[in-house]
Parts: C-alpha cells; sequence; structure tokens
C-alpha cells in the first residue's frame, strides 16, 4: 500500500506497520491466521466514513455529480490484499477484462481498441462501436449476486465466507464540509475505497459477460467500462440489449444518458443505434477511459 493515505475510523496509518518492520510482519501474520480460522474480522474494522468527492463536471449542487469514497481502516486493507492474493490463485477472468489484471493496464485496452478501428479504416468497413456506462456500478451489487459469482468463479466455501464477513454488519458515516451524519448501515453494493473491491467485480463481471460473450465475442471491458464493437449497426444494437438484461438480472443498470454510439467509415443511412426504443447518443468521438478516439 502507498503511503501518505487519509486513515480510516481507527486513526492508523499504514505508515505504522511499515515503519514496525518484521515486528509488524510477525503480528500481522499472527492476527490474520486469527482472522482466518474464525472467519471473524474485528469489529472495528465494519466502520468506515463515507467522503463525497465532486466529479468536477455537472452540477455541483446534484448528488449524482459525486462519488463516495470509503475511508477504512489501513489494517483491515492489508487483509483485504491477503484474500485478494489467495482468490486471484483461483480464479480466472476472461481476456476481454483489462481493469485491474496483472499485466494489463488502461493503456492496453485503448490501444487495442485503436487498432482495431485503424484495421477497419484502412479497409474502409464499417465498424459500429458503443461505450457502455453501468449506473453505480459498485453501489448497485447485490451481495447475493456477489457470493453466487464467488462460489461459481470456483472460489472455496471459506473464503465466500471471509468476504461475507468484511460486508457483515458494515457501517459508515458521511462526512462533509459541515460535519457529519449519525451512523447507519450498508446493505447493498461493494465498498468504495476497498482494496478487494475491484476483484470482487471484476468477478461479478466476469460471471455476467459469460452469457454474451459467445454472441458479443467483440467486447472490451475495464472493470466497468463495457465497449461492444460489430461490423453491423442491427449486431451491436442486438449485442447492447444482451447487456442491458444481463446486466438488470444482476440489479445493475445501463446509463441512458451517458452511453454513446459511434460508426467508424460511416455511409450515408447507417442510421441509429436504440436501445428499448430510446435512441443512444451518437458522436464522432468515443471517450473511453478519459481519451478520445476519434471517428
Amino acid at each position: 500500500m502507498k503511503s501518505g493515505k487519509a486513515v480510516g475510523p481507527d486513526d492508523i496509518p499504514v505508515e505504522v506497520w511499515k515503519c514496525l518492520g518484521e515486528a509488524a510482519v510477525e503480528f500481522l501474520n499472527s492476527l490474520f491466521n486469527r482472522v482466518l480460522e474464525s472467519e471473524r474480522m474485528p469489529e472495528e474494522w465494519r466502520s468506515s466514513v463515507l467522503v463525497p468527492i465532486f466529479k468536477n463536471k455537472g452540477d455541483v449542487q446534484s448528488c449524482s455529480n459525486y462519488r463516495g469514497i470509503k475511508l477504512m481502516s489501513h489494517t483491515m486493507k492489508l487483509w483485504e490484499r491477503v484474500v485478494e492474493a489467495r482468490l486471484r490463485k483461483v480464479v480466472e477472468i476472461c481476456e476481454q477484462q483489462y481493469g485491474f489484471m496483472p499485466r494489463k493496464n488502461t493503456t492496453d485496452a485503448i490501444v487495442a481498441l485503436r487498432i482495431l478501428m485503424e484495421k477497419y479504416r484502412d479497409g474502409q468497413r464499417e465498424l459500429h462501436c458503443v461505450f457502455v456506462d453501468v449506473e453505480k456500478a459498485y453501489d448497485r451489487v447485490p451481495r447475493e449476486e456477489l457470493w453466487y459469482c464467488m462460489r461459481k468463479s470456483g472460489v472455496v466455501e471459506r473464503y465466500v465466507r471471509v468476504v461475507q464477513d468484511m460486508y457483515e454488519w458494515s457501517r459508515t458515516v458521511v462526512r462533509c464540509a459541515v460535519g457529519q451524519t449519525e451512523e447507519f448501515k450498508v446493505e447493498v453494493g461493494l465498498h468504495q475505497g476497498s482494496a478487494l473491491s475491484p476483484f470482487l467485480f471484476a468477478i461479478v463481471m466476469d460471471q455476467l459477460s459469460e452469457e454474451v460473450r459467445q454472441e458479443s465475442p467483440c467486447t472490451l471491458m475495464f472493470a466497468d467500462d463495457i465497449v461492444i464493437c460489430s461490423e453491423s449497426r442491427e449486431q451491436v444494437e442486438k449485442n447492447l440489449e444482451r447487456w442491458r438484461f444481463a446486466l438488470e438480472r444482476r440489479g445493475m443498470k445501463v446509463s441512458r444518458s451517458k452511453t454513446e454510439y459511434m460508426c467508424v467509415n460511416e455511409r450515408e443511412g447507417s442510421g441509429t443505434l436504440r436501445l428499448q426504443g430510446e435512441e443512444v447518443k451518437k458522436v464522432q468521438e468515443l471517450e473511453v477511459l478519459g481519451v478520445n478516439s476519434p471517428e
């Protein structure tokens, strides 16, 4: 873990464990073994502080333009790293997923998409692309779906219970400029700011995408960012509908206002793209992971 991060409710920074050296390693090893054996973590780790962060776009007074980041115990985050390492040994994530995967990064996903677009430009063929925005992705994941996806991915029952314990009786307060709220329970979604959440989300998306990969093979994912490509508008429209259905079955939702459609080498009369009868916004540049890919 990096130094200089905001502390959680226990006020113990990660620098404490770094400074203690071997003594910290021995203590944490003993502590984590006890947590694993009992499948029960310390009660102090269940509390967090939720800080709303403005996304720097849209109306500053609209709650939807804020991202909530949880300040959690750094010691719990170290435990999460241990659990993540164990899960990665048994869970295989599909090749189309670039988010938080070893030896893959944002640049790889962008380069792969641009190479595909250039290939179709050079061949003077149409390529239809849809960027699918999953609305409040981490916040919407139903916990029961997470347990189901972990089991289906081959995670042994002990580690399913260990992760369940991380979410049992989780509590938070919201802190803003004028103070903070009373503590309340959080009963849905993944922890924002958690060290383990990105990989848990990748597990959910992997199981979800398994339902549509056969019919929609030309798909790139970076965590909750999805790009669907096809040579025909009709096919990409069908694949978009398959993704919508698969996401909604898992308790998630496509953001209609942020999902965008673009056509490379568009011919006259290529038409518009629709999702459940509603026209998808057509753009000249597709913004993927903060980088524009021009038509």
